[in-house]
């Protein structure tokens, strides 16, 4: 019982809510360039093939959805909340700080850690809100308003940060401050400790309860089963490894018994039950379906921000430059000729190897000396001062030859990815240099490049044409400000228009039911890929480089199709489950969702043109057509439970 006037909200509101604020941040901090760390190759990435990528970022997007189906029964049973979000939150927070690490072991601990905090982590915060206020209180919903504010305030901050942090640092320094807004999160959480006792609860079993045990024997061990017989069946069929991929399938299939459960669970339900529970197969294939889309902003839109977008942003004041990037070599495949191309002084062309090697900001020690004794390059070995006035950015770490691995990977697609390794990942570097050239009497920091690199920067480009002057690259707009700022920022501005808009509606004897909206987010989601189609199709389906406002566009688009469709997704799912069921049928939410973004990843991998964008539309249109469908049996299930 809260003990706060009705007027104010329980003052454990609001520390739940900066908690949620800093968890946040840094998710959003690294989801939006952890798929760009895993392809780059100019910046310090991994320098993975993007078929690689995309199964990598689909299923840690999957499993973080998944592991709220079993952290949320743990607390519960065992923990309650208040442990759970704690154990969480430190759990997140060493993912992060193991992904500060540039190394591939701590790279995967990093993921797996994330997932297993999440599923502690977000069921039980929101659960804790919710246990603030008694059940028929009128102020729950705008606390939980007040909450999902917290949620839009950090993932807004979330790209103001990430930017400046890769630019500035690394990819890693990133990762490491999405650690350190986690444990200030952590932090929030035990100065308000005892205050939030009242939200906790106590772990209960009761007979006749769906428990831990019971999920394990039904869905989760045959699942797993499922799972890695998939797994191991996909490597043996051609098909599978020459398009999905054996993971991608061995997910699929792993998901069967999970399904097959929830269609029993439907076809054995009593008559007062079945209703509910058979209207919610339709919104969870409109959840799942939504979610495969939105969550492309950390992958396929990622990719197309990047290598398709016109990000210049000379508009950028100088005392923020931080912001802006310097734009690599790749980002002339396909810029306009009339694109001013670096002084090619700064650009020292080197052994395809090297290329390699510097992309990935490591040098092996006979490659130092070979430029430190080698007059032909012209070249100065600086050691890195960042006391400095050198491009941090530009500063490679040496390591000795036998620790160096240069390795040729090829995916599923038979597309090959040159790869540098360092072994033992934990070998110590012998130090950190910059490497320069003096021109017209100023030492500039040089990026190392292949000749097939060097000739693809200069095709085109007319004979006299403006060239920047030495040092000088033209300055790009981070892609994760695009695809991680607009999406919040969207959500603030818009909600109270949506809400305004339905009540108007209401007021009009018009109003909109709530399984009307459902179908009316999935229409305008699949406007929104008509937007990007559209934009990729006058840029020549990636020949040339679009507007960013195409972008910007679809954001706001698909922001709208959100606040009509995941709010009453969850709502529906709390209303039409029988109470017996409502932490079961909310896992099946958090499923159609994990299996979304499976096939979220899948997509990223593919090329972001003009084809794939109106596929996924018609794809949506037709999601949209089953939810037309079914409305009858959606309005007279929500009718019948009062919802």
């Amino acid at each position: 019982m809260s003990t706060v006037p009705k007027r104010g909200h329980p003052s454990g509101l609001y520390s739940l809510s900066f908690t949620e604020m800093w968890e946040r941040l840094g998710f959003y901090l690294m989801l939006g360039i952890l798929f760009l760390y895993i392809i780059d190759t100019e910046r310090g990435g991994l320098a993975f093939s993007r078929g690689k990528a995309a199964e990598i970022y689909g299923t840690y997007m999957a499993m973080v959805y998944f592991t709220p189906f079993v952290g949320g029964m743990i607390a519960d049973r065992l923990l309650g909340y208040r442990r759970s979000v704690l154990i969480g939150g430190i759990l997140m927070a060493a993912g992060y700080f193991a992904l500060g690490v540039r190394s591939l072991p701590t790279f995967y601990a990093g993921l797996a850690l994330i997932c297993f905090g999440n599923g502690f982590f977000k069921p039980n915060i929101s659960a804790m809100v919710g246990n603030l206020y008694e059940a028929d209180d009128p102020r729950r919903d705008a606390g939980f308003n007040i909450f999902y504010m917290g949620i839009n305030i950090g993932a807004t901050i979330s790209a103001l940060l990430a930017a400046p942090l890769r630019n500035l640092y690394s990819f890693n320094t990133a990762f490491t401050a999405a650690g350190v807004g986690m444990l200030i999160g952590v932090t929030v959480l035990l100065i308000s400790w005892k205050g939030l006792a009242a939200a906790d609860r106590k772990p209960i079993k009761t007979d006749g309860d769906f428990g831990l045990r019971k999920m394990t024997a039904i869905i989760l061990a045959p699942a797993a089963g499922f799972g890695i017989a998939g797994y191991f069946l996909g490597t043996l069929i051609p098909i599978v490894n020459n398009t999905i991929g054996p993971i991608t399938f061995g997910f699929l299939v792993g998901m069967l018994p999970v399904g097959a459960y929830f269609f029993n669970l439907v076809r054995t339900a009593s008559p007062e039950e079945k209703p509910g529970l058979g209207a919610l197969i339709p919104v969870y294939v409109a959840g799942g379906a939504f979610f495969m889309v939105l969550h492309l902003s950390g992958g396929l839109i990622t990719v197309f921000a990047e290598d398709n977008t016109d990000r210049r942003s000379e508009w950028i004041p100088t005392a923020v430059e931080f912001y802006a990037q310097p734009a690599m070599p790749s980002y002339y495949s396909n810029a306009s000729p009339e694109l001013p191309r670096p002084d090619e002084r700064t650009l020292l062309v080197v052994k395809n190897e090297t290329e390699a090697m510097f992309g990935a900001r490591i040098l092996n020690e006979s490659a130092v000396s070979d430029f430190r004794h080698n007059l032909a390059y012209g070249v100065t070995v600086n050691d890195y001062n960042k006391q400095e006035n050198m491009n941090g950015g530009l500063a490679c770490k040496v390591f000795p030859d036998d620790n160096v691995k240069i390795v040729i990977e090829k995916d599923n697609h038979g597309v090959s990815t040159t790869v540098v390794k360092i072994v033992p990942d934990n070998t110590k570097s012998l130090g950190e240099v910059v490497l320069t050239r003096n021109i017209e009497g100023q030492e500039v920091s040089l990026v190392l490049i292949s000749q097939q690199t060097r000739d693809m920067v200069y095709e085109g480009v007319p004979p006299g044409a403006e060239t920047l002057a030495p040092g000088k690259f033209v300055r790009l707009l981070n892609a994760e400000m695009i695809t991680g700022f607009f999406n919040p920022i969207f959500v603030v501005i818009c909600t109270p228009l949506v809400v305004w808009f339905f009540a108007f509606m209401a007021k009009r004897g018009q109003a909109v039911s709530t399984a009307r909206k459902i179908f009316l987010g999935m229409v305008i989601t699949a406007a929104s890929l008509l937007v990007v189609a559209l934009g990729s199709y006058l840029g020549g389906g990636g020949s040339a480089k679009i507007s960013m406002l195409w972008l910007i566009f679809y954001y706001l688009i698909i922001t709208l199709g959100e606040l009509c469709l995941s709010p009453m997704g969850l709502s529906l799912v709390t209303k039409l489950s029988p109470k017996r069921l409502v932490g079961l049928m909310m896992g099946g939410w958090f499923l159609a969702t994990a299996i979304g973004n499976k096939m979220s990843g899948f997509i990223s991998g593919l090329e972001p043109g003009t084809q794939i964008f109106v596929i996924l539309a018609v794809a949506m249109l037709g999601v949209a057509a089953f939810i037309y469908a079914m409305l009858p049996r959606l309005k007279s299930a929500i009718k019948k439970d009062g919802a």
